[in-house]
């Protein structure tokens, strides 16, 4: 499966990317499991992402959402502002 993985603030700064098309293990079904994934297989993001918000297809998500093929998926770290 193949997901479109759109990086924002400081994640994108982390990984140095806007955006990445990941082609995902049989084992990463859901939003969850992506999460894991990704602190594994991008070292810059291990332990970090806990605070920040997975969205897939413009829609927040839960850990046990799963994904498809052709999903976009966003993450989103808290942002503070004045």
């Amino acid at each position: 499966m193949k997901v479109r993985i759109l990086y924002f603030a400081a994640v994108r700064d982390l990984t140095g990317r806007d955006e990445e098309i990941a082609d995902l293990p049989p084992s990463v079904r859901d939003v969850g499991s992506l999460r894991a994934w990704l602190e594994v297989s991008r070292p810059e993001l291990a332990g970090r992402l806990a605070p920040v918000r997975f969205a897939r297809n413009e829609a927040f998500a839960a850990n046990d959402e799963p994904l498809t093929d052709g999903d976009t998926i966003a993450l989103i770290p808290p942002v503070a502002g004045g």
